[in-house]
């Protein structure tokens, strides 16, 4: 099964960084497009992120650890 790696995006102009607030889901979960799968945190707000594919994740990036733009901070096994 293919994997695909899911990168911190661009949620504001500013936003060059973000610490991981929270996981929604943990590794091994069953996750679905629109799904709100994480919280990231900036100088400015905390925001949801949304899984963007359907399939079974792994986390990467812990809650509290900061991460760039790009950075990859999950992998999704797709379903099938």
């Amino acid at each position: 099964m293919a994997k695909v790696k899911l990168k911190l995006p661009k949620l504001g102009m500013s936003m060059d960084e973000a610490t991981i607030a929270e996981w929604h889901v943990k590794t091994g979960d069953k996750v679905a497009v629109g799904q709100e799968i994480y919280a990231v945190e900036t100088d400015k707000s905390t925001q949801d992120v949304e899984c963007p594919f359907e399939g079974t994740l792994t986390v990467i990036a812990e809650v509290g650890q900061t991460c760039q733009i790009g950075e990859i901070v999950a992998e999704i096994e797709l379903s099938s």
